[in-house]
Formats: C-alpha cells, sequence, structure tokens
C-alpha cells in the first residue's frame, strides 16, 4: 500500500490575531464573507471551539477588526515621545493621521467591509465598538481641557464634543473612501482643517476655521 501525499494544512497555534488575519484573507481573497463559521473553521485548520475562543460571531469578529485599528492606532501614537506634551488639538490630529494610515494599509479590506452591504446602516454597525473607543478618547481631551477652566459658564459640554468627534469620523472615513489623490494627500488635509474647526468650535474664533473648512470642500468639490 503506497503512501499518499498529505494535503493537510499544517495546524498552528490559533490566536485572537491569526483568525483575524486568517478571515481578512478570506474576504479579499473570495471577495465576499464566509458563509457559516463551520465552513470557515474547516478552510482554515481550526476548529469552531477555537473560534469561539475568541469571537461568537463573524459579527463580533468584524467589530473586533475596528477595534484594534484604533487600539493600534492609538499605541503607535503614544509612541511618538512628545505625545505627551501635546496641547489636545494636537493629541486628536496625531490620532486621525495614524489611524487613515491604518486604515490605508488595510484599504481594500476596509472599502470591502464598508461598501458590502447596499443598507450602509448596516455596514456601519460594525463601527460600534469604534465609536465608542473615539468618543471616550475624545471625552477625555475636553475634561482635561475642562480642567483648565476655573468657571462653569467657560466649560465645554463633553457629550457635544465626543459625538462631534464621531461625525467628524465618520465623514474623514466617507472623504478618505472616496479619495484619489496621491498618498491621499487630501484626506491629510481634511483632517488637519476639520479637527481644528472642531476645536474652533468650542473655543473663540470658530467662524473663521468653519469658513476655511467650508472653502475646502467647495474647492475640491468643484475640481
Amino acid at each position: 500500500m503506497s503512501a499518499k501525499k498529505s494535503t493537510t494544512k499544517k495546524k498552528t497555534n490559533v490566536t485572537r490575531a491569526s483568525v483575524i488575519e486568517q478571515y481578512m484573507n478570506f474576504v479579499l481573497e473570495e471577495e465576499r464573507t464566509p458563509k457559516s463559521v463551520y465552513k470557515f473553521c474547516k478552510d482554515q485548520n481550526i476548529t469552531e471551539a477555537e473560534f469561539y475562543t475568541f469571537f461568537g460571531s463573524f459579527d463580533g469578529l468584524r467589530k473586533e477588526i475596528w477595534n484594534q485599528f484604533f487600539d493600534e492606532s492609538m499605541k503607535l501614537a503614544h509612541k511618538n515621545k512628545e505625545y505627551d506634551s501635546f496641547n489636545n488639538q494636537e493629541k486628536m490630529l496625531t490620532f486621525f493621521y495614524t489611524f487613515f494610515e491604518m486604515l490605508t494599509l488595510n484599504r481594500s479590506y476596509v472599502l470591502f467591509a464598508l461598501q458590502e452591504e447596499k443598507d450602509m446602516m448596516r455596514n456601519l454597525s460594525q463601527l460600534k465598538g469604534l465609536r465608542k473607543r473615539i468618543k471616550e478618547f475624545s471625552a477625555t481631551l475636553i475634561e482635561n481641557r475642562n480642567e483648565e477652566k476655573n468657571f462653569k459658564l467657560l466649560k465645554h459640554p463633553v457629550s457635544v464634543f465626543s459625538e462631534g468627534a464621531w461625525l467628524q469620523t465618520l465623514f474623514i472615513l466617507k472623504y478618505w473612501m472616496e479619495d484619489s489623490s496621491p498618498s491621499f494627500e487630501k484626506t491629510d488635509i481634511v483632517i488637519e482643517k476639520s479637527v481644528r474647526a472642531i476645536f474652533d468650535v468650542f473655543e473663540t474664533t470658530p467662524l473663521e476655521s468653519v469658513v476655511d473648512f467650508g472653502k475646502f470642500l467647495w474647492k475640491d468639490k468643484m475640481n
């Protein structure tokens, strides 16, 4: 009896990161999402038990991918030795620049994930964890700013600012998805101007930044 050549994939150590990588690779190579956890695990040579150790469903996995984009961006931002000395606006700028660099590295997956369903709200449901993280991050920035103010009337509403930061994120994300400029340089301009605008809304001279931002968007639209 002759020995048959084994076609079984070599078993590797299963981690949260490895399952995410396998899922993203599957989506990009197959241009679709897996039909079932069972079939996905069989194709990837892992057990369902191993999958469910980290994720309760594909929905949970998709949300975790966006959470990881945020977490990794914050880690990279904090590696800048000057980060702690930055003012709040500079910290938010650093985060957004880093976050969108992270998305650019994974652009093919991000575009697929956000355009998979015709219903945009279904696509955005995977961003729930990201929304929570960005609101918490921006809330911390404005709370720190409020601590510097002695009078209650001069303090800024944290909930309004954090929700504004999230809406700003969605706006930049949509712009980035449609940006065809080299190295997405126009997205960098949008980040700089929109961050300056949202901070100035809570300071004394909001009109100049908002008008400046509006002019840029109008000029870009006309071109």
